[in-house]
């Protein structure tokens, strides 16, 4: 484990300890684990995003796309299977 020095405002610092001692927890060790938990949810977010954009299409249109105004029509009533 590496020792860091950090700096924030008083008002930070109260709630930092307050919060603490709430999770009967040390500050250091409260920072470090609001930390983790960070990487953690960006890592996951990054990972998510890459499968997104690599993401292929079902399978090939077999006729032309609905227009805008085609998809939006709702003068004709569509019969669901």
């Amino acid at each position: 484990m590496k020792n860091v020095t950090v700096t924030m405002e008083d008002s930070v610092a109260d709630w930092a300890r307050m919060e603490a001692a709430r999770r009967n927890t040390s500050v250091s060790r409260l920072i470090g684990e609001m930390l983790a938990e960070k990487m953690r949810r960006d890592d996951a977010y990054e990972r998510a995003m890459r499968e997104a954009l690599e993401f292929k299409s079902f399978g090939v249109s077999s006729g032309p796309y609905f227009t805008r105004e085609e998809m939006y029509d709702r003068s004709t009533r569509r019969r669901v299977p």
